[in-house]
Order: structure tokens, then sequence, then C-alpha cells
């Protein structure tokens, strides 16, 4: 493997490992908040690391929109990805235990730990709303979408069989960035919801936007159901 190659995986498994490495620090004083908040600190560090070798975001996917019909166009694209998304649920929650693969019905209990106190509380549901549109709109979009893939696709070669390997790669460290509090059922079904999103991500010409926005109202619907109480 050429020596770029190399050094591409060696700054993506740093980034990585950082990341997880710090949550765990993290989640010894905040284990509820580890998560978002060890994301967003790599992000700021790989934000400076970029900004030294000249490299921004839009390159990762998150591009500028110009004009108004660039935004509109964000809002259909988004709604062309929410069959994908519905579709792996479907498969991982409903079939697969249908299947006779028992742990895809047990959701952790590291759920109700970790979210538990949103039931009824207004403060709870708002501070949680701030995170899914920081952390998981754009921080999760960003990494896990924009930066693996974008770093990996390179690091396997490039064109398409590259890309395909990025994806699923990705979606795995998706996943399993998901265990620590959802479980194995939670690694899997969003491990396969980081494989969906990479997809379209690739479908969208490497666009962001349209899966940010699709993140966050999915996120932001799921809050509302547990603020609102409804079973």
């Amino acid at each position: 493997m050429p020596a770029s190659r190399v050094g591409i995986l060696a700054e993506v498994t740093a980034f990585v490992a950082f990341t997880f490495l710090s949550r765990y620090l993290m989640s010894l004083v905040l284990w509820r908040y580890a998560g978002p908040a060890s994301l967003l600190l790599t992000l700021a560090l790989l934000t400076l690391y970029m900004r030294s070798r000249g490299v921004d975001w839009s390159a990762m996917g998150l591009r500028r929109l110009r004009g108004v019909r660039a935004w509109l166009m964000v809002v259909p694209q988004a709604l062309l990805a929410l069959p994908a998304f519905a579709l792996v649920v479907a498969i991982t929650t409903i079939g697969g235990p249908a299947i006779g693969l028992d742990f895809l019905r047990e959701v952790s209990g590291g759920v109700e730990d970790r979210w538990g106190d949103v039931a009824g509380s207004l403060p709870h549901y708002l501070l949680w709303l701030a995170i899914v549109w920081t952390a998981a709109a754009f921080g999760e979009e960003m990494f896990f979408r924009g930066y693996l893939i974008t770093r990996l696709g390179a690091a396997f070669g490039g064109g398409r069989a590259g890309a395909l390997a990025a994806v699923f790669v990705s979606a795995v460290i998706f996943g399993y960035g998901h265990f620590y509090y959802q479980g194995l059922r939670g690694a899997v079904v969003t491990g396969g919801i980081g494989l969906a999103f990479g997809v379209m991500f690739l479908l969208f010409r490497r666009n962001l936007w349209p899966l940010i926005l699709l993140h966050g109202v999915i996120d932001t619907l799921t809050f509302t159901a547990l603020f609102m109480e409804w079973q």
C-alpha cells in the first residue's frame, strides 16, 4: 500500500481512537453526555488539523449551498433518504426477531439510564434537542459520513469499490460507537442506519445537508415522543 494511503489510515485511526478514548474518560465523570462531548471535541481538533493542511469541511460534504434552489432541494433529498432509513429499521427491529434473532428485541437498560429523565421534563427535553442538532445531526454526519467515508475512500484506493468499502467500515464504527449504552441491538440498528446513510451520501454526490436535516428531524421526533410519553 502506498505510503500516502498508510498515512491516511493512520490519521483516521488516530481520530477514531481519540473519539472513543476521550468518551471513555469523560464517561467516568459525566456518563450521559460523554458521547456528544467527545465527538464535538474530536470535531474541533479535526477542524484545526484540516485547516493546517488547507482543507475545510466543504471537501468532506459540508458544501456551501448557493442560491434558494440549492437550499430547497435539501428537503426532497432528505425525503428520498427516509425510505432507506425506515427499511433498515424495519429489517433490524422487525425482520431480525422474526427470523430468530431475539437479541434484536432487547432494548438495553442504558437507553433508559441515559434518556429516562426526558419524559415530562422540559429542561431535559430542550437540552437533548440542542445535543441532537449539534453533536448528532451535524456532528455524527460530519464525522462518520463526511470525514470517515471521504478519507477511508481515499485510503482504499478511490473509485466505486473504495467508496463502498469506506461506507461499510464507517457504518461498523458508527454502530460500535453506540454499543456502550445501546448494547448489541443498538449497535446493529445504528450500524444499519450508518450503512443506509453512507450509501445515500454517495448517491447525493457527497452532500451532507440532506442527511443532517433528516437525522435532526428523526431524533427531534424521537425525543418529542419521549418527552410527551407517547407509547
